[in-house]
């Protein structure tokens, strides 16, 4: 999948012959900037691929070459090495910092965001090739990134959603009950009470979920029970084939299936009952434990559900404590909003400011409701 040298010699010959002498100083610093673009994008995709193995690091180290088609392009606008080549864009080098450092899903994610903004789509010396390759390259880091996302256990998309379910609720509770004009006491023991409960209540959904998942799984999925009458039956007049075409075959494939496991059966020892090898449900390890989504999700709501309650633990009161719960919660919701929206291939700060707005407005609602509460109990 590799671009080898000859494709990168004939785009820098064919190019070249394409330089515009009459090129305006502006138009030969955009090209230098989008030039070191392109060579730090190509460092990206590399400091990647060294981290990946078989198909994905081929898949990555194609797209670096192809990268370098396009630096061939800018080369040959400016014709040749400009004496002063500008640094990278900010986002191109938290990239490649990245990729360094972590060369993880989050680094893929916005990698796909930036392909899909590309800078080409309006600029009149970018070929349509060119072009083309921006959004074809934003289709196959979509796809690495997709794999990387099915990768991800459900335990870490469960920290992000019980974070975020702690941070918001338990942040509503406490401005709800502090706007009635209790004590802090009544506060913080209001604040815990909320985290306690509300993990619990999460921890024990989570168990029947998974544990529901599970049995219906192993329901549904066929079991080997009737094995030992399969040597009884009749290679031609049998019913075994039907049972095939339940399970999605169609009538030759079932008969022919059905056929070849009788064969198997008789041809088998008959002093013992026959029995296939079990199997079990592929799809109980994507589910995981019953026992394991419970004790996450209440470790994960807790972890967000406490972070409200610290200024009151710390022996804040009155404005100081609201102002600081606020603010630490803010940071939390920025985080694990940025946090989907990365997962999900979205702009993170966009994701990040609407779980923002969603936490507070939620929080706001109950405030007013506690003021209100405490005056008409005054």
């Amino acid at each position: 999948m590799a671009i080898g040298p000859d494709y990168r010699e004939r785009d820098m010959n064919t190019l070249n012959a394409t330089s515009v002498p009459d090129a305006t100083p502006r138009d030969r610093r955009r090209w230098a900037a989008y030039l070191a673009d392109e060579r730090a994008e190509a460092r990206v995709y590399r400091e990647l691929a060294a981290r990946r193995s078989g198909e994905e690091r081929e898949i990555l180290a194609a797209l670096a070459d192809a990268e370098g088609r396009h630096e061939a392009h800018w080369l040959g606008l400016l014709g040749g090495e400009p004496s002063r080549l500008p640094r990278a864009s900010v986002r191109t080098r938290m990239l490649a910092a990245m990729a360094r450092r972590f060369g993880s899903i989050f680094v893929l994610a916005l990698a796909q965001n930036a392909e899909n903004r590309s800078p080409y789509d309006d600029d009149p010396h970018a070929t349509p090739a060119m072009r083309a390759d921006e959004k074809i390259h934003g289709e196959v880091v979509r796809g690495l990134a997709a794999r990387g996302r099915m990768r991800l256990s459900g335990t870490f998309r469960a920290a992000v959603f019980g974070a975020n379910d702690g941070l918001v609720s338990n942040l509503a509770l406490v401005m709800g009950i502090g706007a009635t004009g209790v004590a802090p006491q009544f506060v913080l023991f209001s604040g815990v009470a909320g985290l306690l409960a509300g993990a619990l209540s999460m921890a024990a959904g989570e168990f029947v979920s998974v544990r529901s998942q599970r049995e219906l799984i192993e329901a549904t999925h066929p079991n080997n029970d009737t094995d030992h009458v399969l040597p009884d039956l009749d290679v031609d007049a049998n019913e075994l084939a039907l049972v095939y075409r339940t399970r999605g075959l169609d009538e030759d494939a079932a008969l022919a299936r059905a056929r070849k496991v009788i064969a198997t059966a008789q041809a088998s020892d008959r002093a013992t009952p026959y029995r296939r090898a079990a199997e079990p449900p592929a799809d109980l390890e994507s589910v995981g434990s019953a026992f394991g989504a419970a004790a996450s999700s209440f470790a994960f709501f807790a972890s967000g559900a406490v972070i409200p309650v610290l200024p009151w633990i710390f022996g804040l009161s009155g404005f100081a404590a609201v102002a600081l719960a606020l603010a630490l919660v803010g940071l939390a919701l920025l985080l694990t909003g940025a946090t989907v929206g990365l997962l999900s291939g979205a702009p993170p700060l966009r994701r990040g400011l609407r779980q923002l707005a969603i936490g507070f407005g939620a929080a706001a609602i109950t405030y007013l409701l506690g003021l209100l509460f405490g005056v008409s109990a005054a």
